[in-house]
């Protein structure tokens, strides 16, 4: 068996993170939901309610860009508006409940999806996975 080079072996593992992404993305896509507005409902959902420029900031983004996607899910039902606790001239946005009972489907339909998957794989393939997956975790969090 010829051995890959470095870069082809990069290559081959970014291509198939990719595939893998936009598969477990593809499951929950019923939701209509582009991939900035689910990113942000999931940080919400992670991490509770926030201020248009704290999400902003999380995701890398303009404020006014923020404050579109914001709208967006504001006028489908996903977030509301709420006071902020402590200072009385700012908004925290927050899930609704439509939100996290999107949330929940999204999740359940990409478990779902991922546990059929690994129907095909042995044993020893679920547990490579499982630990890829761990190293995967230490790299990110770098």
């Amino acid at each position: 068996m010829v051995r890959k080079t470095a870069d082809v072996e990069l290559g081959d593992f970014i291509q198939a993170a990719g595939l893998f992404v936009r598969r477990v993305r593809a499951a929950a896509a019923s939701q209509g939901l582009s991939l900035t507005e689910a990113s942000v409902m999931s940080r919400l959902a992670r991490e509770g309610p926030a201020t248009t420029a704290e999400l902003a900031r999380a995701e890398g983004m303009r404020p006014q860009s923020m404050g579109t996607t914001i709208a967006a899910l504001e006028e489908v039902g996903m977030v509301e508006r709420k006071p902020h606790p402590t200072d009385g001239r700012q908004v925290n946005i927050a899930l609704t409940a439509k939100g996290v009972a999107a949330r929940k489907s999204a999740k359940d339909a990409k478990q779902t999806w991922l546990a059929q998957a690994m129907e095909q794989l042995n044993e020893r393939e679920r547990g490579t996975l499982f630990a890829a997956s761990e190293i995967i975790k230490r790299l990110v969090d770098k």
